[in-house]
């Protein structure tokens, strides 16, 4: 390697060391990791806080699904307020997620949106001498609207999905197709199919909707036994993990 190549690289390295150095961190936080948002109710409140030191310019909103929608030209039957405030360090802000009633919803099933929290941080002061890169963080959680006199519960609802091996999408391997007839979502944090000594693992999770199914990919898994068993970990109402096998059906 030349002098000049390595007084290039060299350079580089420090000025990408400089700007994360100085980089902005996200601040403000959800109290929760999904909302539940018990349709017929006036309204839920949605608790947010800045720990870091430094204010936070904060606006919120929801989409139906579509994470690139511009908040300006989304359409969702709810209401956000406050939708952009300022967050001192160190303290909380209560929002509260209003059902407008515009659009009528399914009344056998959940529904879901999401609700994203996008944290600007201040613009940090400049030395001469360094380099600053800004950004603007995003936190986007679901928010599952659930009727009245929906029949089971949602903690059971994992525990009534029925596995079985499909074609993978992309043509290699196997995959899960998982059915669903409860009126419930089920959200996934981690899926494995386990045989003996053998397990193969999807870690990334998924979600399969109320009467309805979804397909669960999981890396380099190829023939696989016939009595083998699905072990899943579903996340309840709480963020907490509901743990159970199934079998798994050809």
């Amino acid at each position: 390697m030349n002098t000049l190549v390595r007084t290039v690289i060299m350079t580089i390295v420090s000025i990408v060391a400089a700007l994360l150095a100085n980089s902005s961190h996200a601040s403000v936080t959800i109290g929760g990791t999904r909302v539940v948002y018990p349709l017929g109710q006036r309204e839920v409140t949605v608790r947010l806080e800045n720990d870091s030191k430094s204010p936070s310019l904060v606006q919120v909103w929801m989409d139906d699904g579509n994470a690139d929608s511009k908040p300006g030209e989304i359409k969702v039957p709810f209401l956000i307020t406050p939708p952009i405030f300022r967050m001192d360090a160190h303290k909380t802000q209560t929002l509260r997620v209003i059902f407008s009633g515009d659009t009528t919803l399914p009344q056998d099933r959940e529904s879901v949106y999401w609700l994203n929290v996008l944290d600007i941080p201040p613009k940090a002061e400049q030395k001469a001498d360094t380099n600053t890169l800004q950004f603007a963080f995003r936190t986007r959680i679901k928010v599952f609207v659930r009727p009245p006199k929906l029949p089971g519960s949602p903690e059971e609802a994992p525990r009534q999905l029925e596995w079985k091996l499909v074609p993978a999408p992309q043509g290699k391997g196997q995959a899960l197709a998982v059915s669903n007839p409860t009126p419930y979502f089920v959200s996934f944090s981690e899926v494995g199919v386990v045989n003996g000594s053998q397990t193969w693992r999807n870690e990334t999770g998924g979600m399969v909707p109320p009467r309805g199914t979804a397909v669960i990919t999981v890396p380099n898994m190829n023939s696989v036994p016939g009595s083998s068993t699905v072990h899943f970990t579903a996340i309840s109402d709480y963020g907490g993990a509901l743990t159970g096998d199934a079998p798994l059906h050809q």
